[in-house]
This record gives structure tokens, sequence and C-alpha cells, in this order.
């Protein structure tokens, strides 16, 4: 009798790394081990003189790929699962996540001369001390290469790639200096695993350059000399040590280097998969295909769909790049910078209360009708990534009495993530880009029932809960599994390793009519607070929640 395949995913994200083995015959879990980031506040480097900077160590990222394979080989053996039945590995990271290294490829963040150095280390995806660059880029690229922003949603970010290497060439000349090449981090912990010490020889992901880095084949790749010349001539130095091509996650990135097999009592070769992002791989990991569109719904939120068709722009959504996410389509991802992030401030910033407040807060909220507090936020307590694209925007909050309560607080920042969430589902379909499904995965989706109708009598859309509590990791798994040639596309893998819903929201249709009168008064407060071009006055905002309040209390 002939066994099956295992792949090994990993899903390096914010704050630990979780590395499962699945199936391919079945997508079932075998193992799983989650390892927790050392360094900094839970995995994070924080500058107490600016609260826009997020860094990370990039040790932890090559203890995390060993820790997390030696676990997870124990593990089979435990289960006497022979090790040969390993055929590949897929990892995806956060993103844009880039770390400057040397001519041999290592992190400088290693190096003694810059081991306290945060310009050093990895700048973490929600680092948005590049806010004034990213502005810069947008204004150069309006002027010079529409093109570039076309496909980027007309407006380039602080979370992106050059927006953070133009930053650090203005404030640290000596780590700029000192990088021979910059590498967003799905692209080092490939490189790490294959053993690849020469920065040139890394296989960039398409799904990384093409989103966070302007990179599109149409114009022979990343941006031209031209263009970074004029933004800094150090960055036309760097764009001569890119790789003229990128590539998908179902291409080999390399092998598992013979050191890192050895280390883990691997006898055989194992081939690793381009790097991609989490939400892109956590789509793949919950099923998205034409018409559906994935919610990855944790401390921030990314929106990924896909189209057979070639996409042109979709103004404020963060980009439209073949291949991206499924080979062979063209790959669509939008998002909101805090949605999670928002709650736990709450929670522990302003309740003062630990994580498990969050569950009495929400049976509280549960209580209360679509309305009833006459509140209501604006979701950019992180700046907003989608549709406005702007990291300065700032949260509001509008509707307190002297009654409000906690729990009344707490409900009116679920909706109104949830707005903006139908702000990102209605600029796709105005440019007709069908969404028929949604699909959501991540923590919150699977733990809070509440937050997950009020988005789906928001949104008007069924919403399903992806079956899989690993969906990143499942859809790095899967691509593990195609660069060993177990499967001959992505359409194939998912319907043999993604596990199919269980759990689904219907909208409320009353709950749906009453949040929709809400929604005008969000769009107002959102067009007002969000652009320089506000069309109407604030003055109905608190009388309109007022008498939809009254309307829901009788």
């Amino acid at each position: 009798m002939s066994v099956s395949p295992l792949s090994v995913g990993l899903d390096y994200g914010t704050n630990s790394c979780r590395g499962i083995v699945v199936d391919t015959s079945n997508g079932a879990l075998l193992a799983t081990h989650v390892f927790n980031y050392p360094h900094g506040e839970k995995g994070i480097l924080l500058d107490k003189k600016d609260h826009l900077c997020a860094r990370q160590h990039p040790q932890d990222y090559a203890d995390a790929f060993d820790t997390i394979m030696l676990e997870l080989i124990a593990h089979l053996k435990k289960k006497k699962i022979a090790l040969p039945r390993i055929c590949g590995i897929g990892v995806d990271t956060t993103g844009s996540t880039p770390l400057p290294v040397d001519k041999n490829n290592t992190p400088l963040a290693y190096l003694p001369a810059f081991k306290n150095n945060l310009n050093a280390m990895a700048w973490l995806w929600k680092d948005h001390t590049s806010t004034h660059e990213a502005l810069e880029i947008t204004a150069l690229g309006r002027k010079m290469r529409p093109a570039y922003l076309a496909l980027c949603g007309t407006t380039y970010s602080s979370e992106w790639f050059w927006s953070k290497i133009l930053r650090c060439a203005k404030i640290d000349p000596k780590v700029y200096a000192a990088a021979h090449s910059w590498v967003e981090c799905c692209d080092w912990v490939t490189s790490y695993a294959c053993g690849i010490i020469n920065p040139h020889q890394i296989k960039r992901s398409i799904c990384a350059a093409g989103h966070k880095a302007l990179y599109h084949d149409s114009w022979g790749g990343y941006p031209d000399a031209e263009f970074l010349t004029m933004l800094s001539p150090q960055l036309s130095v760097l764009r001569k040590k890119l790789p003229q091509k990128a590539f998908a996650s179902n291409e080999c990135a390399g092998y598992l280097s013979d050191a890192l097999r050895k280390k883990f009592g691997l006898h055989h070769t194992i081939p690793v998969a381009v790097g991609g992002f989490d939400a892109h791989c956590g789509a793949v990991g919950s099923g998205v295909g034409p018409g559906t569109i994935v919610k990855i719904i944790g401390t921030s939120t990314c929106d990924i769909g896909v189209s057979a068709n070639t996409i042109g722009s979709l103004p404020g959504v963060c980009g439209v790049v073949p291949e991206s996410v499924i080979p062979k389509m063209t790959g669509i991802e939008a998002g909101q910078s805090a949605v999670g992030d928002i709650l736990n401030w709450f929670v522990e910033h302003v309740c003062k209360q630990d994580a498990s407040y969050h569950a009495t807060l929400t049976r509280a909220a549960q209580k209360l009708t679509p309305g009833q507090s006459g509140l209501m936020a604006l979701d950019w307590n992180n700046g907003n990534r989608t549709v406005l694209v702007d990291a300065e925007l700032t949260g509001l909050m509008i509707g307190q009495t002297l009654h409000t309560t906690q729990a009344e607080l707490y409900r009116a920042l679920i909706e109104a993530t949830a707005f903006g969430a139908k702000k990102i589902i209605d600029r796709i379909k105005e440019h007709g880009i069908p969404v028929k499904k949604i699909i959501a995965c991540g923590g919150i989706s699977q733990k809070n029932a509440l937050f997950m109708q009020i988005y789906a009598d928001i949104l008007g859309i069924p919403i399903e809960i992806a079956a899989s509590e690993q969906t990143c990791a499942l859809g790095s798994a899967i691509f593990g599994a195609l660069v060993a040639n177990v499967f001959t596309s992505a359409g194939n893998a998912q319907k043999s390793m993604v596990p199919k819903s269980v759990i689904s929201y219907t909208p409320n249709k009353e709950n749906t009519k009453t949040y929709a009168e809400l929604y005008k008064i969000y769009t107002l407060l959102h067009d007002s607070f969000g652009t320089n071009q506000p069309k109407n006055s604030l003055f109905s905002c608190m009388k309109s929640l007022l008498s939809i309040k009254k309307k829901a209390l009788t």
C-alpha cells in the first residue's frame, strides 16, 4: 500500500512563527509547533522616541525555522511516520518586511557593529517611519511614472519596500552603505533554508516584489534606474543588485541545505518553494478563487482575491499583480492596518484589562442592537491602508454620552472595522470584479461569532469560515507540494488539501437595513476626515446617530 507525500508549511507572523506538516492527499494536520519570537516586545523591537517604529531581529527567523523543523520531525518520529515522506517546504512571512544584508547574505543585525542598531534590523510591515518617503515616491510616480502607481492603488505606502529603504538611506548612511542588498523576509527565509550565501542568487518572490516593490514584467521588473535616481542616487545603486526576474510560489527556490538536512536528521532532497506573503498564502489555504474574496482577520486584515483576467488600475487597492496568489491568475490585495489591534488597544490600554476581558465585552455587546449605542467610529488607529492609503490618519469616536458603556464602545469599534471592510469590497465591485462569496480566516473569525455576524450584516454577503485554523501555513504547504510535483496546479492542490467550511454567517436583513443607514454616516466621516475635499457638512452626523438610536430603542 502506497503512502501519500507530506508537505511542510511555515507561517512567519508578526509575533510568532507556526509550522505544520500536512498529508497532501487530504490536508490532514499531522504535526504543528509554534515559536514565539524572543527579541523585543512580543517579537517587535520598538523605539520609545518614535511610536511609528517596528523592527524585528532576523535571528528570530532563523531560530524559528530550526526549532520548528526539529519539533515537527520529533512529532513525526513519535507517531512513527517515515521522514522520507516529507516532499517539500513552503514559507510565508509578513510583508513588506525588508532587511539589509552584506555580500554574504548575512543580516547586518548579526554583525557586532550593528547589533544594537534598529535600522540594521528587519523593518517590519507595520513600521510607519517612512511616511514622508512614501509621499515622495507617490509624488514622483504620478509625475514621472504613473504606470508604476496604477497597479498599486495609485498611492505608495510607508509599509512598503522602497519607502523603508529610502528612509534608511536618509537617516543612517552607515547602515545603508554596509548593506550590499535588501531582501524581503520571505526571500531571506527561503535563502536561509537553502543555504544561499550570495544575495544575487536568491529567487525573489513576485508576491513581495509586485505588491510592495513596484515590480512588473511589462516595465522590466523593478523600477528603472532613472526613476530611483530621482529619489536618491543610492537607490539606483541598489537597483543594479536586484534581479531582473521575480517568481511565483510554485517555483522552486532551491533545496534544503546539506547543513540543515544533517541538523534535522533528514537524508533525502527536499525542494523549498519561493516564499510569499502570509495573507496571500492564507487565501490559497482558504480556497480563494475567481469571485471569492478571502479576508484574513488578525491584528490587521488583508483582503485577497484573484481574477482570470488582466486587471488595470484599482484606485486605493494595494495591488493587482499577476501570479502573486495563484499561478496564471491576477492577484488582488487590499486590507486594513488595524483590526484586532484596535480591540486589543481598547481592552489593554483603555479598559486596563487582560485578554480574557474580550469575552466579557463580547457578551455584553451581543445584547446590543445595531444603532442602539448612538456611536460611530473610524477604524484608523494605525492609519488607513485601503482605500485612502494614508498612514497618518487616526482613529475617531463620536456619539459618546455620560451613559456610554465599555461594551457599546467595543461594539462600535467592531462595527467601524466592518464598515472599513465594506469600503474595500465596494471599491473592488465598482471596478467590475464580482464578489459572490467571502471566506474569513484568522483567529478572530474562529473565536468571535458576534464579530463575524456583524461583518455579515454590514457587508450583506454570507461569510464562510475557513475550516483550517492554519490557513497561511496550509497555503505554504500547498506550494511545498507543488514544487515537489505532487500536483499539476494550485487548483488541484486546493481540492485535495483545503478542508470544506462547515461554519457560515448569513446576513440578518433587519440588521443590514439599519447598518445601511449607519454606513452613510461612516461614509460621510470617512470622506470628510480622509480626503481634502469633503463633500458634505459634518453637522448631521451626531443628529443622525441620535435618530437611529431612538429607532433602535423603540
